[in-house]
C-alpha cells in the first residue's frame, strides 16, 4: 500500500491506496465523488476526464500513486446547485446532454478547449472532443454549448478553478 495526498476539488485528500488503483477509482471510491463516470477503462470514451493540475486528463488512464501531490478538479467542483459553471449552465441552455453519462466528461473537456482557446474554430473544438464519445449522438449541441462559453464567457474557464 502507498499513501497519497491528492488536492481534490481544493480538499486534500490522503488514503492508501494499492498501486494499480485507478485515478478515476481514487476519486468515486475513496473520495466519494461519483460524478466522475467509468465507461470503458481503455481511455476510449472520456466520461472520467478530470484536470489534474489544469489540464483534462482521461482518470481512468493514471494511477493514483501518479497523481500524488496533484490538484484534481472533477465535476462535483465546478459549480453549485444555485450557481452552475458556466459552461454546466451552456450545457443545459444548449440541450448538450441527454442521457447525461458522457456530461461530466464532456464539460470537463469543454473547458480546457476554451481555456486552450480554440473554442472559436468548430472544427479544432470537434477535433478536441474526438476522445470523448456521446452514445447518444448529441456532439452538435455540445460543440454549441462549449463555442457559446468560448464566445461569452471565456475568462470563466482561464483558470479551471473549483469551489
Amino acid at each position: 500500500m502507498n499513501e497519497v495526498t491528492i488536492t481534490v476539488n481544493g480538499v486534500p485528500e490522503t488514503h492508501q491506496v494499492e498501486p494499480r488503483m485507478l485515478l478515476v477509482h481514487f476519486l468515486r471510491e475513496l473520495c466519494g465523488l461519483t460524478g466522475t463516470n467509468v465507461g470503458c477503462d481503455t481511455t476510449q470514451c472520456g466520461c472520467c476526464t478530470v484536470h489534474l493540475d489544469g489540464r483534462a486528463v482521461k482518470s481512468c488512464t493514471l494511477l493514483a500513486v501518479q497523481a500524488d501531490g496533484s490538484e484534481v478538479a472533477t465535476i462535483e467542483g465546478l459549480g453549485t446547485s444555485d450557481r452552475l459553471h458556466p459552461m454546466q449552465e451552456s450545457f443545459r441552455e444548449h440541450h448538450a446532454l441527454q442521457c447525461g453519462y458522457c456530461t461530466s466528461g464532456m464539460v470537463m473537456q469543454g473547458i480546457d478547449v476554451v481555456r486552450s482557446g480554440i473554442g472559436h474554430d468548430e472544427r479544432a473544438v470537434r477535433e478536441a472532443l474526438e476522445g470523448n464519445l456521446c452514445r447518444c449522438t448529441g456532439y452538435q449541441n455540445i460543440v454549441d454549448a462549449i463555442m457559446d462559453v468560448a464566445r461569452n464567457a471565456p475568462d470563466s474557464c482561464g483558470d479551471g478553478s473549483v469551489r
